[in-house]
């Protein structure tokens, strides 16, 4: 029986330390650990520690956050563990799926979460279009037709599409379309 840790942090820039530290804390015997948005379901390590779990096993992770991102993916990760015999705890909220009340409280915890994120996602799509009406955000600056003059250039001098999108760093598709609007 292993007690297994999985920390995630969503980027690069951001470290594992105190994941790594609580897990430790907790006497883990293997962390599973990576640098991926937990929107994706297909990441790496999860896959592997999900694979390596065994009956009498318990997974455990510092916040719900840090498994899954919607509450589908996290009953579905749940639901994985216990058909395997696996238990799941969280520790910042003191969870623990070998009781009753665990179990009915990841379930609604999972379903806060993602009301959660939900939300934070509408007031950021509220602020971009305040911002927009306002005049404020343009949104990203388009970086191949930024280059278009560049593109018709090397065009021009007789390199390939492929050629001129390598040179630019931009996509073919991109070469092609600007060759296509200015009727190259």
């Amino acid at each position: 029986m292993a007690t297994i840790g999985y920390a995630r942090v969503s980027t690069t820039d951001q470290n594992l330390d105190a994941q790594l530290t609580q897990l430790q804390g907790v006497g883990c015997d293997k962390v599973y650990q990576e640098k991926a948005s937990g929107a994706k379901e297909d990441r790496p390590e999860l896959a592997a520690m999900l694979d390596y779990a065994r009956q009498g096993d318990t997974v455990v992770v510092c916040k719900l956050d840090r498994i899954a991102r919607s509450t589908k993916h996290l009953l579905n990760i749940v639901e994985g563990l216990q058909d395997k015999g696996v238990t799941f705890r969280v520790l910042n909220i003191d969870l623990n799926t070998s009781t009753a009340t665990g179990k009915l409280m990841l379930t609604m915890l999972g379903a806060i979460a993602t009301f959660e994120r939900e939300m934070m996602l509408e007031r950021q799509l509220e602020g971009i279009a305040q911002a927009k009406q306002a005049g404020v955000y343009q949104g990203r600056k388009p970086t191949a037709k930024a280059q278009a003059k560049q593109v018709l250039e090397l065009l021009a001098q007789g390199k390939t599409k492929q050629a001129v999108a390598d040179t630019l760093n931009i996509g073919v598709a991109s070469v092609y379309r600007i060759a296509k609007e200015n009727k190259v």
